[in-house]
């Protein structure tokens, strides 16, 4: 069976988001409506949506989680609608080995609904394992709503034209940060170029940006990886990366082709080994995890950061001044070079086609989370008096009066607030006019993921062929094997590409290549 070959493959699309056509067809669907009556609108189909008695949903930990009182949230959710809700949430860290192991075990152990990222959301749809919802959404009353901000981030997630899953949220992506006090300890500017970056990393590296009377004790730069997992790949060091992708990609003339087969690649490849043979950028980059990252630049070990935009600027800040450092931080625009950032594909909920009522399943689950009502608070927020409140009381060193939004301290991780559940209200792909905790959004994410969202643009989603399953496991692994080589080991950018073409990296990246043309040229 082909999921079982997915699963023994290891879902191995990590270069690649894949996909394509498959899938049931869809009917008209109505708006969504909650518990509490809060419409997203209207359709003349309203009437054929059965509504289901019970939805079963494998979720990954960015929902609602058990030690954050995920009974308290099913409970509430199923007073707003009225419908039995079974979840089947996996650790997060061992979720897309349940996935593989779910989809494997055959149709009749799939869950209603399902949390996926690119990669996967591409590789299941092709399997025809997702319903197709292009019909469901295009008829949809929220769509027709005039609400809908992000419909090009929808659009982005069709393959070949059909929607799969939707996603509810903005991707998102990183911003580089960078120390306010470290650039005037070194009498710096912000940068604008490459060249003014190097010379900021340099400073910060050889010099005593953290003011303590030491020379060199620092270094520029860190990131979680040299290269990342899932697209876009290269959104941890991107004034390395500037215009170069390790991936595939297809061009503005809409042939395909591998990023990490051009000259430009070999120039990224080049730069990070210069900066990784001078010491500015971290040592063990490598192997870093993120917290390992967060960690260290919490203790002044680097002064340059590129993580997420938004709630994560405020946590940087805070957390830099709970370890008794400056907090200030400049979110840079992108370098002359790099142009822009790019946004990370947003998960997306995706039906299976063994749900036997998917359209009742969009409208009642899906499409409800984004009603500007208490289904959208509720996937938000949480819980009113458990994950927020509007009481009058003291959380932690901050007093709030009645009737005042706010949020509580977290069950999971006690001497913090909650920042949010499941859906970032930054990210909203829809106008939230009635947002209870709009006014709870410190500046400094507000203005860190204004400048984001103004100088971002969407990675693509790359569809999956027979050919790409078979071989583009191996090859990224290859792929990531040889950036390693150069970057920390040193060797030759020929050296690394003669390995290229001996360990058959070369032919698996052109027929792969070849593979997505042909299928382009086939539509």
């Amino acid at each position: 069976m082909r999921f079982k070959n997915m699963l023994a493959a290891g879902m191995a699309v990590t270069m690649a988001a894949s996909v394509i056509l498959s899938g049931c067809s869809a009917k008209t669907a109505e708006a969504p409506t909650t518990g509490s009556g809060s419409a997203i609108g209207e359709t003349t189909a309203e009437n054929e949506i059965k509504k289901p008695e019970k939805i079963t949903v494998l979720v990954d930990g960015t929902v609602t989680t058990k030690i954050n009182n995920r009974d308290a949230f099913e409970k509430r959710w199923e007073e707003l609608t009225g419908i039995d809700l079974e979840f089947i949430q996996p650790d997060h860290d061992a979720y897309y080995d349940v996935v593989g192991q779910t989809f494997a075990s055959g149709p009749d152990n799939w869950p209603d609904a399902i949390i996926l990222s690119s990669s996967y959301y591409t590789g299941y749809a092709q399997e025809g394992a997702l319903w197709d919802m292009t019909d469901t959404w295009d008829n949809s009353g929220l769509k027709a709503s005039g609400r809908v901000t992000g419909e090009d981030v929808i659009d982005n997630m069709k393959i070949d034209g059909h929607l799969y899953g939707l996603p509810v949220t903005r991707g998102n992506g990183c911003i580089t940060y960078v120390k306010k006090a470290w650039l005037d300890n070194c009498g710096l500017e912000v940068p604008e170029t490459y060249d003014e970056y190097w010379n900021m990393l340099k400073e910060f590296t050889e010099g005593d940006p953290d003011g303590n009377g030491v020379n060199g004790d620092t270094y520029g730069v860190s990131a979680p990886g040299i290269v990342g997992t899932e697209a876009p790949f290269i959104n941890y060091l991107p004034e390395f990366y500037q215009d170069a992708y390790p991936a595939f990609i297809k061009g503005e003339d809409g042939v395909w082709y591998d990023g990490f087969t051009k000259d430009n690649f070999k120039e990224a490849l080049t730069r990070l080994r210069e900066g990784y043979a001078a010491g500015y950028i971290d040592k063990e980059t490598l192997t870093n995890g993120s917290k390992d990252c967060r960690n260290k630049f919490y203790e002044d070990k680097f002064g340059v950061f590129t993580y997420w935009a938004g709630t994560w600027a405020t946590n940087l800040k805070s957390n830099l001044e709970k370890n008794g450092k400056d907090g200030e931080l400049v979110a840079l625009k992108p370098l002359k070079e790099t142009g822009t950032y790019i946004e990370r594909i947003p998960p997306v909920w995706a039906i299976t086609t063994a749900c036997e009522n998917p359209e009742g399943v969009y409208k009642y689950l899906i499409e409800s989370m984004l009603d500007g009502g208490d289904m959208q608070t509720l996937w938000t927020y949480g819980v009113e008096d458990i994950q927020w409140s509007t009481k009058a009381e003291t959380v932690l060193d901050n007093t709030y009066g009645e009737g005042v939004f706010h949020l509580k301290e977290s069950l999971e991780f006690p001497g913090t607030q909650y920042t949010k559940q499941h859906m970032d209200p930054m990210l909203s792909i829809t106008k939230w006019e009635n947002n209870p905790g709009k006014d709870t959004v410190e500046e400094s994410a507000k203005e860190s993921q204004s400048m984001f969202n103004k100088n971002c643009r969407q990675a693509q989603i790359v569809p999956s062929t027979d050919v790409m399953a078979t071989y583009n496991g191996d090859l990224t692994t290859l792929k990531n094997s040889i950036i390693a080589d150069v970057v920390v080991q040193g060797i030759s950018i020929e050296d690394g590409y003669k390995r290229f073409e001996a360990e058959n990296g070369a032919k698996w990246s052109q027929m792969i290549v070849d593979s997505l043309n042909e299928q382009t040229s086939a539509k």
